[in-house]
């Protein structure tokens, strides 16, 4: 008996091996993007984990001017250190003064050269003393003059730059040469991120300090001084005119800031990663189901030769096992070239990751594997049931008629999924109602959508049989007004085998729901700032860098532009919009439990000339114009913070801290020019002498004029206000437009397992069309049916897919209350939907059903 059903199985394997290539084709492809998309979380975190390498590697004691911030590493302290006032200390073997200036390097073209993952890039002095330098010449020679820089080797590698090559600094309004390229420690960066590396007295002049001081001091303990000891004499002798600490204790502090980063970007970046994960998934369980379904039958005849139900669900199984192997394998392997176009995808918008090596852990390699396994053993359980349930006489009939089920599993299976969906969305209520305002919120209650959104699609998967027999009907009374009697036969083919529809519809249904709610939300989105920028925006033109950050914006420009333009001919306003972040010290949040620690609360705060103001932003609340001491705050920050017109607030900033009084409440709608805070320019020196310059915003004047008068400035040009307000919003946008690569691989794999269940749908029907053709049926009447039966897998995945989009963003509108997410289609959506849909299940049933209504007649009934 065993080497009876042996041979069965060997005969249905070399039968049926094309459906058996073609889902295994798809399974490889799920893997494949499951694999990749882990892969690409997993080279995110290392890469925003940070380079291991430390510019402080050499240095025993760090002297930060001031108070330095205890929540960030990175952050500049508040204060001046004199470098002589430490040199000449005793135990001091070398010392070298510090300081760091966020920058962006572009080529000359404009193109910015990206830091890796969510690191910076910082102008730094070069450090000569051999003492202390960390800094490695790889090529070329150190800076020496004004406008030569050395970079590191990770700048060279991704910019495509070498020694001699010229770079733009706009923040400096400069061009410099390449003198050197240099590693930190046998790395191609820090942890900081890129560095650039100019003399000494450069970079005092851009971080605007006075003549021989600096932010920090790099010290080098004489040799037998241990670094502890020298800490507490240098802290003691400064009496608490600067923080004293360890290099040692600094570089563990800036390995956990990166750690923890890294683990909340791998965390976000999974998240997005899901939605192709559980394309994947849904791909494999369909068409792996679609196969174990076709193959009841030719398995029900092993119990007329003696085979038991429980042999035979043992052989599929087993079957489910190999297949689930093989592609497991397969899939595991491609998900390396896969991961890599994702990063390629990720770096052209300014997200580089590939400092990052390729994972090979246990995560990378055994969970996209036991994932593939897992849902080819779920999805061959029920058919295994299903075929071990059939008599054999019941397997001998010819029919391709599908036996009835009970409604009931199906009902309370979409029950339990429908449930789980409606916790994820209490979830994201909930969020709603604890959590301010703000994009935080929106983003975390977006995610929670999200997760309920699959088990939702899901759900409307397992219900979709029960919705072929009615719009089944619809369809075939159609077909039957406009073919006949061929529309009549489709009505019967379509009802008679629901899950046949069913299977290919859900696929369908899945790519529309992708691709409406990638457009819905884009549309959304893009409309309501180009709407929200006009209308705060009230100066025609803005005069920005052309290069970009990593996020996406502009890049800061300097401050002295506005002086080219003011005199040019029709200009009435030319004001600096500059920013900075500052950290909220007191008051503490009213909602503080006795004992709690305050959480660090920080924001952007933009500085702009009071007195022309209004001319050039038209803000919500008409602030006052702000005198030096005061501040504006939005009404989000207020009632986050529980804050009042009229209090003081203290903030720490790049000067060290700084007393506010909260003079007014406003709203920018844009959340482009002052989303946060506004002050007058006088307060900003206070806070940030340094403040990058976002754009000059300008009123009057025509683009030809002032091109003209900042011709001269390499790295700057003039947009008009659609244009700015659409290259500003860049950086908000960056989570959206990183959506779209996961998405597009998503809906490729998804079309691709709609023609997988088509194609073998229309191939198991083979039998079938030839006997059609015995009774006189011809080719074309034959094709006609195929496809009035694809018509109905059209018209079931679009609207299924098209309400399940329609449906996520309303969710997303009512529970995060943005008026950037809103259910508003544009009226070619549905049509260009219902088109894209209908070519491609046209176009993956056509073939099949012409290759067999072109069977002969004998051939077909031999058919299974």
């Amino acid at each position: 008996m065993g080497n009876a059903m042996w041979l069965i199985a060997r005969r249905s394997f070399i039968q049926g091996w094309p459906r058996l290539t073609a889902t295994l084709l798809a399974a490889v492809g799920s893997i494949a993007l499951i694999a990749g998309s882990l892969q690409f979380a997993l080279r995110a975190q290392e890469a925003v984990s940070g380079s291991d390498a430390s510019e402080y590697f050499r240095t025993d004691v760090l002297v930060q001017g001031g108070t330095a911030d205890p929540d960030d590493p990175y952050a500049p302290p508040g204060g001046r250190i004199r470098l002589d006032r430490i040199a000449s200390r005793a135990g001091v073997a070398a010392a070298a003064g510090d300081a760091a200036v966020a920058v962006t390097a572009a080529r000359p073209g404009g193109q910015a050269i990206m830091a890796s993952a969510e690191g910076r890039t910082v102008l730094r002095p070069w450090v000569p003393d051999p003492w202390l330098t960390p800094y490695r010449l790889e090529a070329g020679r150190a800076p020496a003059a004004d406008a030569e820089v050395a970079i590191v080797r990770h700048m060279s590698r991704v910019g495509r730059v070498r020694v001699g090559d010229a770079l733009t600094l706009p923040r400096q309004t400069r061009r410099v040469e390449i003198t050197g390229i240099v590693s930190v420690q046998g790395r191609d960066a820090v942890a900081a991120g890129d560095l650039v590396l100019a003399s000494s007295e450069t970079v005092r002049r851009a971080a605007v300090l006075p003549a021989g001081t600096w932010q920090s001091v790099w010290v080098k303990a004489t040799p037998g001084v241990p670094a502890d000891r020298l800490r507490s004499e240098l802290e003691r002798e400064l009496g608490g005119q600067a923080t004293v600490r360890t290099a040692d204790t600094v570089r563990h502090a800036q390995a956990d800031a990166a750690q923890s980063e890294g683990a909340s970007v791998a965390g976000v970046i999974g998240m997005l990663a899901s939605v192709a994960i559980f394309v994947g998934l849904f791909v494999v369980a369909d068409t792996f189901g679609t196969l174990a379904r076709q193959r009841t039958r030719p398995l029900a005849l092993l119990g007329a030769v003696g085979a038991t139900p429980r042999q035979i669900r043992r052989l599929i199984r087993l079957e489910a096992l190999v297949m689930g192997g093989i592609a497991s394998v397969a899939g595991v392997a491609a998900g390396y070239p896969v991961s890599a176009l994702i990063t390629w995808l990720f770096a052209r918008d300014g997200f580089d990751v590939s400092a990052a090596d390729p994972q090979f852990g246990w995560v990378a390699l055994a969970v996209p594997a036991a994932a593939g396994i897992v849902v080819t053993q779920l999805a061959a359980w029920r058919a295994a049931r299903r075929a071990a349930g059939v008599s054999p006489v019941q397997a001998l009939r010819s029919t391709v008629a599908e036996p009835r089920e009970r409604r009931w599993p199906r009902l309370m299976t979409a029950f339990a999924l429908l449930a789980g969906a409606g916790f994820w969305y209490a979830v994201a209520v909930a969020v709603r109602l604890s959590d301010p305002p703000g994009l935080d919120r929106t983003f975390g209650v977006s995610l929670m959508i999200l997760f309920g959104s699959m088990p939702a699609v899901t759900a409307l998967a397992v219900l979709t049989p029960l919705f072929v027999g009615p719009l089944g009907g619809l369809v075939g009374r159609l077909g039957t007004l406009v073919s006949g009697e061929t529309g009549r036969l489709a009505h019967a083919t379509i009802t008679r085998s629901p899950r046949r529809v069913s299977s290919a519809a859900s696929s369908l249904m899945l790519g529309v729901a992708l691709v409406a709610s990638a457009t819905l939300v884009t549309q959304s989105v893009h409309d309501r700032f180009r709407e929200a920028g006009r209308e705060v925006m009230a100066a025609e033109h803005a005069i920005t860098a052309t290069a970009r950050t990593a996020e996406g914006a502009p890049a800061p420009l300097a401050r002295d532009v506005a002086a080219l333009v003011t005199g040019t001919p029709g200009v009435s306003r030319a004001i600096p919009l500059t920013q900075t972040e500052v950290k909220l010290v007191s008051p503490p949040p009213d909602t503080l439990e006795p004992g709690e620690e305050p959480d660090s609360f920080r924001f952007l705060v933009s500085g702009a000339e009071q007195s022309g103001l209004r001319d050039v932003l038209r803000l919500g609340g008409r602030p006052p114009a702000l005198r030096p001491g005061e501040i504006a705050l939005s009404s989000t920050v207020m009632r986050e913070r529980g804050l009042r017109r009229g209090q003081e607030i203290v903030v720490r900033a790049a000067q060290g801290r700084v007393a506010l009084t909260v003079a007014s409440v406003y709203h920018d709608p844009s959340h482009l020019f002052a989303e946060q805070a506004l002050v007058a320019p006088a307060t900003m020196d206070r806070l940030d002498a340094n403040a990058a310059t976002q754009a000059i915003l300008v009123r009057g004047g025509s683009p030809e004029a002032l091109t003209h008068a900042v011709a001269g400035v390499p790295g700057v040009q003039v947009r008009d206000r659609d244009a700015y307000v659409d290259a500003a919003s860049g950086s908000l946008t960056r989570a959206l437009r990183a959506t779209y690569g996961f998405v597009g691989m998503a809906l490729l794999l998804a079309l691709f397992g709609m023609a997988t269940t088509v194609s073998m749908g229309v191939a198991e029907r083979t039998r079938e069309f030839g006997l059609l053709g015995a009774v006189g049926a011809t080719m074309r009447q034959i094709r006609s049916i195929v496809r009035w039966e694809a018509a109905t897998v059209v018209a079931l995945g679009t609207i299924l897919g098209t309400v399940t989009a329609l449906g996520t963003l309303t969710l997303l509108h009512v529970t995060t209350g943005s008026s950037f997410l809103r259910p508003d289609p544009p009226w070619w959506l549905f049509p260009l939907l219902t088109a894209g849909a209908a070519a491609a299940t046209l176009a993956t049933s056509a073939l099949p059903a012409r290759r067999a209504a072109a069977i002969p007649v004998l051939e077909a009934a031999k058919a299974e």
